[in-house]
């Protein structure tokens, strides 16, 4: 029971609202609230609806789960090595930390001709908070998705970015990779990005993960920081660490020691988790409350 309740949970905090969603080719602002003052409307109609960063410094504000940020950053939606999808969804905003770091990277890879470049998907809204559709976390600015189609050799167009879909890895009964679809470039990209000390943790498909701790050779530290979770078959999803000098961000535990290739990795392919059964008398959670938030989130949702 405990397992199965377990499992409902994370199906349930990881929406399927993700990057395959399509976006639109004539984004619109959302509708006032009626009344936004009233302490019960969910923060994520709150920052959901806030199309541009705060002034300033950067700031990260909470938890990667419970938090907002000051300051953010956009990333370029085309670069040397990267191009941004969904740009609709105003998605593509973050820490300079993770702006730099997702940069750095992928002209690195490139340039070694491990991966052509990367398709980023969401990261975080202009303030950061909680976000309408998708995500339980992405809130401070140090979560980025990367979608697992390398870039192509051309500019995609905006309806390509709005519309196509990523590639799923992942074979269809979820126990395996899909050996038409999974490549050593995936192997050898995840390890270098992984290997980065600023990397908290990579979220990817309990089969993903068991994919690695089956090829990886030599050094397997950095399995430790490849976390299984549910949905990630199209896109994997970095976290950075609290950078340096950021008092109010919250930082997470470290993963645990090892290469967790053990019962905790198993655990992902038991019937029960692999095929949660919905709770029929579940009701949607309308979401957490600005007064749920750091208390500086307030004035970053107020900020001009």
């Amino acid at each position: 029971m405990r397992i199965r309740a377990l499992a409902g949970l994370l199906a349930t905090l990881i929406s399927p609202a993700m990057a395959q969603d399509i976006g639109t080719l004539d984004p619109r602002p959302l509708p006032p609230l009626a009344h936004p003052e009233d302490p019960a409307t969910p923060a994520k109609q709150l920052f959901g609806r806030k199309p541009t960063p705060t002034g300033g410094e950067s700031r990260v504000i909470g938890f990667y789960a419970k938090g907002c940020m000051a300051g953010a950053k956009a990333l370029p939606m085309d670069g040397e090595a990267w191009q941004v999808m969904r740009p609709s969804r105003n998605r593509n905003w973050a820490q300079p930390e993770m702006i730099a770091f997702l940069e750095r990277n992928a002209v690195k890879l490139r340039q070694q001709g491990v991966w052509p470049g990367f398709l980023v998907g969401d990261m975080a809204q202009p303030r950061g908070g909680p976000t309408l559709t998708g995500h339980a976390s992405h809130q401070i600015g140090l979560d980025a998705d990367i979608w697992m189609t390398p870039m192509p050799n051309r500019t995609l167009t905006r309806a390509e970015r709005e519309q196509m879909s990523s590639t799923n890895v992942v074979r269809s009964d979820g126990l395996e990779v899909d050996r038409s679809k999974w490549t050593p470039a995936h192997m050898a990209m995840l390890r270098e990005i992984a290997s980065q000390p600023e990397v908290e943790r990579i979220f990817v498909n309990a089969a993903i993960k068991k994919e690695i701790c089956r090829d990886a050779q030599g050094d397997r530290s950095w399995l430790s920081k490849m976390r299984p979770m549910y949905e990630h078959n199209y896109h994997f999803h970095i976290r950075l660490a609290c950078p340096a000098g950021q008092a109010s961000c919250v930082r997470q535990d470290p993963p645990p020691s090892g290469d967790s290739c053990d019962a905790s990795l198993a655990w992902w392919f038991k019937d029960s988790v692999l095929h949660p059964r919905p709770d029929p008398n579940a009701k949607p959670k309308p979401g957490i409350t600005l007064a749920a938030l750091p208390p500086d989130c307030r004035a970053v949702l107020n900020a001009p």
